[in-house]
């Protein structure tokens, strides 16, 4: 359906290509949808006042960070007083009182991260898509499943090392110096398997996230086609393609994000506050822990945000990089004409 997949077309658009698409994609995603995890981040700090060493998750659309808070005052951005009457009322608030930029808060430590990851995972997931066609066949249905898997546990092993770093350093203002000490006796103590706590209940959740994502994805954009008389799809297709598939993703790995905000949040009081806490609990014993405090419905606490952040993320995502893919393909094409 798409034509990329056809054999001669396959090569046509370059791993570079891909990749400024993918970074296209990401920085557009973030700039959309981190203002509305502002806004619900500044509203849980007005109904719970956020204290020293206090976690909470912040997502730029891409991925989640845990941000750990600093004795700042009023003066931090996740601090700052309001008197919001709900989401709406806070957008509007924001922008009278503090200036558009606030909705954009926090963003640039977290595009570091962000933008270099999406960028391996997309890439990656297109050269595999490519080399397993062409040795397994065009209509090969477990191609994306196994592509989405490798791509995403490559992106998240990488990029886990660096999370870790990054929170321990929005924790307190480190020196390069004192972050070269601190990573030096984690691995003294600990092994060099420590910068990667918090990884496993990341490939939990990230890795059948990906699976079902791109399967997904991919059936229904072949649906959509079919069902819209298409030979390929438009912008459109792409865009309700992924906020579908995405939702649905989203909704079955809900369990392991909640598992995963757990484990990071537990590791980082103890940091800060030096509390003796079972901190390396197995992902089964936390969920264990969670329906036995909570019941079955503890697992999916936060549906509705979550939902809210990822829709829309992925639908932005796959149709801006597609929609770059399709640029860079014709582009393509015509310098193959006039050679």
């Amino acid at each position: 359906m798409d034509p990329e997949s056809e054999g001669p077309q396959i090569i046509k658009v370059t791993p570079l290509q891909q990749m400024f698409a993918s970074c296209t994609g990401a920085i557009l995603t973030s700039l959309m949808v981190t203002p509305l995890d502002v806004v619900k981040i500044r509203l849980q700090a007005q109904r719970n006042p956020f204290s020293k060493g206090k976690c909470f998750v912040y997502s730029n659309g891409l991925m989640d960070h845990l941000c750990v808070c600093e004795e700042e005052g009023n003066r931090a951005w996740y601090k700052k007083p309001g008197r919001f009457q709900g989401t709406l009322d806070a957008f509007l608030k924001i922008i009278r009182n503090e200036g558009i930029k606030s909705l954009w808060s926090g963003l640039p430590p977290t595009l570091v991260m962000a933008v270099p990851a999406t960028v391996i995972y997309f890439t990656c997931y297109d050269q595999l898509t490519y080399f397993l066609k062409s040795k397994l066949g065009e209509n090969e249905s477990h191609i994306p499943i196994v592509a989405g898997i490798v791509a995403r546990f490559g992106a998240v092993t990488v990029i886990s090392p660096l999370e870790l770093i990054r929170t321990k350093m929005q924790s307190k203002k480190f020196s390069y110096e004192e972050l070269h000490r601190f990573i030096s006796r984690k691995v003294s103590e600990d092994g060099w398997i420590s910068l990667w706590r918090g990884w496993a209940p990341t490939v939990l959740r990230d890795v059948p996230f990906s699976a079902l994502y791109w399967y997904n994805y991919e059936v229904l954009k072949k649906w959509l086609c079919e069902k819209s008389g298409l030979y390929k799809p438009t912008f459109m297709i792409h865009f309700t393609s992924g906020a579908l598939s995405g939702s649905i993703a989203a909704i079955a790995t809900l369990p392991f994000d909640v598992v995963k905000t757990q484990k990071q949040t537990q590791l980082w009081i103890d940091e800060c506050h030096k509390i003796s806490m079972p901190l390396h609990m197995s992902t089964w014993t936390i969920m264990k822990n969670i329906v036995a405090k909570n019941g079955f419905a503890g697992l999916f606490t936060g549906l509705i945000p979550r939902l809210i952040k990822i829709a829309p993320a992925c639908a932005i995502m796959i149709s801006t990089y597609e929609s770059g893919k399709a640029f860079f393909q014709m582009q393509n094409a015509r310098r193959q004409q006039y050679q």
